[in-house]
């Protein structure tokens, strides 16, 4: 599938989504049984952990149809990489798309920088970058601004992720952009460039 095709269903779904009108596709026992021999995802998504985020119920899709990376603030690291050049080069998805969503907790931290315990600290110190330019266009608000820009950093690091995504997008047989979930309104906004 096109990444174009792909990004229209993703489009469509959100909207049923939004409407109250979901058809939940592919969400049978025919489903389970016909994706038990293997898995053709249509779209990679990487996206933040946030429960409030389900990927297959705000996109009204089923079983099969995403190939879903979470991690909080949607930060990529090595096991993330593979995971989504696994999608793209093992399953043959051509569109990934980085998913963040308002009110996010992990950007939110980064931009308060708080103490935090553990391995949060490293979450927190990858989003920075993405708070620090932020600030530097002096937002309004920062929390959106950042939040934004982490989305923005993410695409461009995976779009750069050499060897396997930087040769697929510069052949144009792989598309990455970002998108914002709306927790208010359940809306996914499809950033620019």
């Amino acid at each position: 599938m096109s990444p174009d095709k792909a990004l229209q269903l993703l489009k469509e779904g959100n909207q049923r989504f939004v409407a109250g009108q979901s058809i939940k596709p592919n969400q049978d026992i025919n489903r389970i049984k016909e994706v038990a021999a293997g898995q053709y995802p249509f779209a990679t998504i990487v996206g933040c952990s946030d429960s409030r985020v389900p990927n297959e119920i705000i996109f009204d899709q089923g079983v099969g149809d995403l190939f879903i990376v979470r991690t909080a603030g949607q930060v990529s690291t090595y096991a993330s990489w593979g995971s989504i050049e696994f999608a793209e080069e093992v399953l043959g998805t051509k569109l990934i798309v980085v998913l963040g969503h308002t009110q996010c907790g992990a950007v939110n931290a980064a931009v308060k920088l708080p103490e935090v315990p553990g391995h949060i600290v490293t979450l927190i110190n990858a989003i920075k970058p993405a708070v620090e330019k932020a600030k530097a266009s002096e937002p309004h608000d920062l929390l959106d601004a950042s939040i934004r820009e982490n989305i923005r950093t993410q695409v461009e690091s995976l779009r750069n992720l050499e060897p396997v995504l930087a040769n697929r997008v510069r052949e144009g047989s792989v598309q990455i952009i970002g998108a914002l979930y709306h927790l208010e309104t359940g809306e996914v906004e499809f950033l620019q460039d």
